[in-house]
């Protein structure tokens, strides 16, 4: 499901990642560690579209 990830719209992308962060993952690290994906290229794709990880809420906002 996001293995892929740098080829979705950046808006569905945020809606199945904050998805994942919510219901199964303490971290976006546990997340792409789960994925084997890259968290610097998941934040920079979301950061294209003024999204921005928020630790505190464990949310991209």
């Amino acid at each position: 499901m996001l293995q892929n990830f740098l080829t979705r719209d950046p808006n569905i992308l945020l809606s199945i990642v904050n998805m994942k962060l919510r219901d199964q993952f303490q971290s976006l690290e546990d997340l792409a560690r789960s994925y084997d994906i890259d968290v610097k290229a998941l934040c920079d794709k979301l950061a294209e579209a003024g999204y921005y990880y928020q630790a505190s809420i464990n949310q991209f906002r």
